[in-house]
């Protein structure tokens, strides 16, 4: 058992580094509102992982996978919500650009709060239903009962999503003397808006 837990282990750590939304969406508030707001937003992530771990092992979020209508709106709305925050970082590069001011060409804070940014930017992923109810149970340990099994690499993600995303946000912190730089940060928000939007685009064309 404890070698397939340390299998299933790599797996989801490879999985979890491999860059996507939430990486992005860290990323932007990282960089426009320091590294607190950029762990909150990482706290917000971690627990939509756990709310779509507790509807898998219950089995509600098989029904969403297995129905195209609801996996269709999740991924509607999951698309709106990105391009929303992509467009704001493109307006904000170009109100930075617009400035004479030095001291006002640094973003102004995304608006919201940071924990519901991460959790409902995690929450409008479908494909997290799609992984936790396709490939989790292929994972879980065969020595444990299956929701156990399940529950307990749902944790494992959770814990191993909290501690890549928060220590990408102390690198981001490190460096942030480079990112407060206007030009560098005006060009970050248009890359950050740029990708915001693909991967809002890339949800909205995306299949069960």
């Amino acid at each position: 058992m404890f070698v397939q837990l340390l299998a299933a282990t790599g797996v989801l750590a490879v999985l979890t580094m491999v860059p996507g939304p939430d990486m992005a969406v860290v990323t932007r508030r990282s960089l426009v509102s320091g590294w607190r707001d950029g762990l909150r937003t990482v706290g917000g992530i971690t627990a939509g992982l756990l709310v779509w771990g507790a509807l898998a092992v219950v089995g509600l979020a098989a029904v969403l996978a297995a129905s195209a209508t609801a996996y269709t709106i999740v991924k509607l709305a999951g698309a709106v919500y990105l391009g929303y925050l992509g467009v704001q970082a493109l307006l904000q590069s170009r109100r930075g650009r617009s400035t004479t001011d030095p001291a006002a060409v640094n973003s102004p804070a995304p608006a919201g709060n940071p924990w519901r940014t991460g959790l409902v930017s995690n929450l409008f992923n479908p494909k997290i239903a799609v992984f936790y109810t396709g490939l989790l149970p292929t994972l879980a340990p065969a020595g444990l009962p299956p929701h156990l099994g399940m529950a307990l690499l749902v944790l494992v993600h959770a814990a191993l999503t909290l501690t890549w995303l928060g220590g990408y946000v102390l690198v981001l912190a490190k460096a942030r003397a480079f990112f407060e730089r206007p030009a560098v940060r005006r060009a970050m928000d248009r890359v950050t808006g740029v990708v915001l939007i693909g991967f809002g685009i890339k949800v909205a064309a995306s299949q069960p």
